[in-house]
């Protein structure tokens, strides 16, 4: 049995440069990357890092692309059931002190209905919100057969809600909130309202707040990497979920504590590296950051009223 990732296609361009030229203007950036990208498909390629392979359902074009794509996801043994589009989707990604701009060229329009894969045959299921159809078949079906079912909330799409009326695990970027007009606190009431049993709001540096299925609030700060190592943070979020993800299949008596702990290591690790690929952690990697930020991994478990304090301090 192998999870299931849900997802759009990109092929992300990360450079680094201190100049966007502008008019008739040329430069030439730092430094360069060029990785596989999309939400679900990075934490389906950091799962698969982790020794897991999973099936992925994504978008792919008939074109040079999606070529480079396909031998991504070969060489990382990846169960590819690709879904046609015309053409291939793009970021260009300018990291820059910790933060990241991004431009997106995005061909969503699937030229073809997604594969119906077995669910019997899926260990757990991550989405991205991306493929909306996919995604509510999935989550519904999975749901039914008490498969993990788990959702990366970077943005609200258009069936959001409906989906996570069948979400187990949602976690939630702060960009949701500000979309649903919510605190990161709301936020965390507005999934545990709609059944899901574990819900977090990332916050960047700030660290997560997140809930367990006994409803309690409580905090996970971020790691204190040093700003001088932060090269590119972009793709972070995915790598979390992708190895909280593999924690939970490779470790299932672990808590979410512990599965939220592996991923932030995981995250730390992807943040010091440009571009997806080359921030994707091995276990020997993870080990390391665990050990090398050993008297940040153990915190206190916060109360609600600290979880409140930093709702009103947005």
């Amino acid at each position: 049995m192998r999870p299931l990732f849900i997802g759009q296609t990109y092929i992300d361009v990360t450079f680094l440069t201190d100049h966007i030229p502008v008019g008739d203007e040329k430069s030439v950036a730092d430094e360069y990357a060029v990785s596989f990208g999309g939400n679900a498909v990075t934490a389906a390629f950091c799962c698969a890092k982790l020794s897991i392979k999973p099936h992925l359902i994504a978008t792919v074009a008939d074109d040079w692309l999606g070529r480079m794509f396909l031998e991504m996801a070969a060489k990382y043994e990846i169960e590819l059931h690709d879904r046609k589009v015309e053409k291939s989707s793009l970021s260009f990604i300018m990291p820059s002190h910790g933060k990241r701009a991004i431009v997106r060229c995005r061909d969503d329009h699937y030229l073809e209905s997604f594969l119906k894969l077995d669910v019997s045959e899926i260990a757990a299921l991550h989405l991205d919100g991306h493929q909306p159809d996919a995604a509510i078949y999935y989550a519904r079906k999975c749901r039914e057969a008490g498969i993990l079912t788990s959702l990366d909330g970077g943005g609200v799409r258009s069936n959001t809600d409906e989906v996570l009326g069948f979400i187990d695990v949602a976690v939630v970027a702060e960009r949701f909130c500000e979309q649903l007009h919510k605190t990161p606190q709301e936020t965390l009431d507005y999934l545990k309202s709609r059944g899901c049993s574990v819900g977090a709001v990332t916050l960047g540096e700030r660290g997560m707040i997140w809930y367990d299925a006994a409803g309690e609030v409580r905090t996970l700060p971020s790691l204190p990497v040093p700003a001088e190592r932060v090269r590119d943070t972009s793709g972070a979020g995915d790598v979390f979920h992708g190895a909280y993800v593999y924690s939970y299949l490779k470790h299932p008596g672990r808590s979410w504590d512990e599965h939220f702990r592996f991923a932030r290591n995981a995250a730390a690790f992807k943040i010091q590296h440009l571009g997806n690929e080359a921030g994707l952690p091995t276990l020997d990697d993870i080990k390391a950051v665990e050990r090398e930020f050993a008297t940040a991994q153990v915190e206190p478990r916060p109360a609600r009223e600290k979880a409140a304090a930093m709702r009103t301090s947005r």
